[in-house]
């Protein structure tokens, strides 16, 4: 090779050539190395919110005492014994801390009227047995408020003559428990709620007479 064309293979001008074709190299896989992990990060946000959705659906309740949009036997109203019916729940979603309860009869002429408020039931339980004692506080911490009679714990359907009412088991997972009065109302136990609720519930039933 003449010595001009070795002179002009290691001259400044090829130099920076390189050093720039190096540089865009480095600019095009500096972000997709970045990309990778930052993929990896969004996949894995977007599967623990999935995963926490879908405990949040799960949670569902139902009752062993009668089926779902079925009648209500006598024994849980006022024309029986009015005990409290079984009540059974799945596992609720991570961070549950307590549970909360109302059974609504949307159905009755002076507007919605409440057979029940309950809160800070365990977040361990999965159910309530049948004929859930009438007092303010429960061995296990639940506490029990006074509904629309307006007594302490259930008071089961007690509707007119007429077309059979609907009544609502409504069942609340909350992420902490909850500081209210012996003896609060339904509206008071929704205000304490607000902002707590991992997920809810409900089973619905008749009763007529």
């Amino acid at each position: 090779m003449p010595l001009a064309n070795q002179h002009h293979c290691g001259s400044p001008t090829l130099k920076i050539r390189a050093t720039r074709k190096w540089a865009v190299a480095a600019s095009l896989l500096v972000p997709l190395a970045l990309k990778i992990p930052l993929a990896r990060s969004a996949s894995s946000v977007s599967a623990a919110l999935a995963l926490q959705k879908g405990n949040a659906m799960s949670l569902s309740i139902s009752s062993p005492s009668f089926s779902s949009g079925g009648e209500i036997p006598k024994k849980f109203t006022c024309d029986g014994a009015d005990l409290s019916p079984q009540l059974v729940w799945t596992e609720p979603p991570l961070g549950t801390k307590s549970f909360a309860l109302l059974v609504d009869d949307p159905d009755a002429p002076v507007g919605t009227w409440n057979h029940w408020t309950m809160w800070n039931l365990p977040a361990s339980a999965r159910g309530l047995g049948e004929g859930v004692k009438k007092e303010t506080r429960l061995p296990d911490g639940s506490e029990q408020g006074r509904n629309d009679f307006p007594k302490t714990g259930y008071n089961g359907p007690c509707p007119p003559p007429g077309k059979p009412h609907r009544y609502y088991f409504k069942l609340f997972a909350l992420d902490t428990k909850l500081d209210l009065k012996p003896g609060a109302r339904k509206h008071e136990l929704e205000a304490a709620m607000k902002g707590h609720i991992l997920a809810q519930a409900e089973w619905m039933a008749r009763y007529g007479r």
